[in-house]
């Protein structure tokens, strides 16, 4: 349901609509907030941070978006600066914000993640989090602790509720989300390696009479578990429709994998006799799960919501009269925004404006120090592999003196870069005859963005028109809407 990179989406309803938002990491603005009648048809509708918290310095994980006597509040997890991993809250009058910061909750030396607020059995405020012991090899408690009404602080002592002592549990739970129907607290919650290539994440859910315990799991966990086409399945947040209840969660495509994320998927669940809950299993219809063709001419006045760049730069573009304006930086990988790979094949094309005066480029972008580029300066187009910021020329070669330049990159089975050129549009001529091997570029949590880049000193510009994706294969998603009696599992 959010096709590309949204790992730990949080969901919910406020009036009429779905609202929804999911971790950035170190891709900023921060939190993308997405809308939605049905849980199915999203848009995007800006960002919780289009400036990071005074605080706060990168990792912007694990949004919480909640809605309370006609207040908005976003809880998230940040890296405070100097110091280790927070859950943190933000507050704003409407969904769609301007948010206000409400700083750092919780900073256990170990890093505190995943924040959840519940109210108890007697109406009580808690928080409810994970702290992040498996970063230095000890135990992940999930915790809860009475929090402030006005969410400026924590009261009291914090209490555990649970912790990893199941084997597939791996030593690790994360990510809780609870609910409360039929006489029961439900604890929806992830376990095990949640990134990467090598992820072991899955679903379990645990139940409780009263919130502070004790609680018990489920005896068949992982209730949501790898499957032909989606793998590593977990950390959402539960939400009813309609009077139906389902899970937005996220896990790797088995077609794009770690190259393309973490997508947003649904399940629909319900409660069963027993005090439990079950995920339904009817097939679902199969249709694109993302948009064949993905065109950004830079109309308006503002970049599309679906870019995103690197916390650690001062990236500054602008958008005008049909064209983006990226500033240059010096480093090795310039400034650069990107957006995220969706399928297994695709190509990617960009029209640079030849009034260039910095170093303008196509890339294929993990992190700042690991990419690959084509990029033109001085009639010179050059195709660069950043491997650990160490930078390795491919191939090289005269391009004539055009008004503009086509630069194109065409991606096999999500590792096989070929990049082109083309002076005219029509004709494209070949500027590395093998394909790069871009398989080390995703970083553990992040997927392989598609991005344009601006390399020289602060006071130069590259001009783009006109970028373009087409995604060429893709294995199929439900589209349509969530109608009355029928199941939208996702598995």
């Amino acid at each position: 349901m959010l096709p590309a990179d949204h790992p730990d989406p949080s969901v919910v309803k406020i009036g009429n609509e779905y609202w929804a938002a999911g971790t950035t990491s170190n891709w900023f603005p921060a939190f993308t907030l997405y809308r939605s009648p049905d849980l199915v048809n999203w848009t995007a509708s800006g960002h919780v941070f289009n400036q990071m918290p005074a605080w706060a310095d990168y990792y912007m994980w694990a949004p919480e978006i909640t809605y309370e006597n006609g207040k908005v509040y976003l809880y998230y997890t940040g890296h405070k600066k100097g110091g280790s991993l927070c859950i943190a809250a933000a507050v704003a009058d409407r969904p769609e914000g301007p948010y206000r910061d409400l700083g750092p909750l919780m900073c256990e030396a170990d890093g505190s993640i995943d924040a959840f607020p519940m109210r108890d059995e007697q109406g009580k405020l808690y928080m409810i989090w994970k702290e992040d012991g498996n970063s230095r090899g000890k135990p992940t408690p999930i915790w809860a602790q009475e929090m402030k009404e006005d969410r400026t602080g924590l009261l009291g002592e914090k209490k555990e509720l649970f912790r990893a002592d199941a084997p597939w549990e791996k030593g690790l739970v994360e990510g809780v989300a609870v609910i409360r129907r039929q006489g029961y607290f439900y604890a929806f919650y992830a376990a095990a390696g949640c990134c990467g290539k090598t992820c072991t994440y899955g679903t379990g859910i645990a139940r409780a009479k009263s919130l502070l315990g004790p609680w018990e799991k489920y005896p068949g966990n992982p209730v949501l578990a790898d499957n032909d086409r989606w793998k590593c399945p977990g950390h959402g947040t539960p939400v009813e429709k309609d009077g139906r209840f389902y899970y937005l969660y996220h896990g790797y495509s088995t077609a794009s994998g770690a190259y393309g994320g973490r997508q947003g998927l649904l399940s629909e669940f319900e409660f069963t006799a027993d005090g439990w809950l079950k995920f339904l299993d009817q097939p679902v219809t199969n249709s694109m799960e993302f948009p064949a063709t993905i065109t950004d001419g830079f109309a308006g006045n503002r970049l599309d919501d679906a870019w995103h760049w690197s916390v650690f730069q001062p990236v500054k573009a602008k958008v005008a009269q049909n064209t983006l304006q990226l500033q240059a930086l010096p480093a090795n990988g310039g400034a650069y925004i990107g957006r995220s790979v969706m399928a297994r094949h695709y190509d990617a094309q960009v029209t640079l404006q030849q009034n260039s005066t910095a170093e303008g480029g196509l890339a294929l972008v993990g992190d700042d120090k690991n990419m690959v580029y084509a990029s033109v300066v001085k009639n010179r187009l050059r195709l660069v592999q950043l491997k650990k910021d160490r930078e390795t020329v491919l191939a090289e070669t005269t391009v004539p003196a055009a008004a503009s330049l086509v630069l194109k990159v065409a991606v096999t089975d999500n590792t096989g870069a070929r990049f082109l050129y083309s002076a005219g549009g029509a004709t494209f001529k070949a500027l590395n005859a093998e394909p790069v091997d871009i398989a080390f570029l995703p970083p553990w949590d992040r997927a392989v963005r598609i991005a344009l880049m601006a390399k020289g000193p602060a006071t130069q510009q590259a001009f783009f028109k006109k970028f373009i994706v087409n995604n060429r294969s893709g294995n199929g998603a439900a589209r349509q809407a969530l109608q009355p009696g029928r199941s939208q599992a996702l598995r």
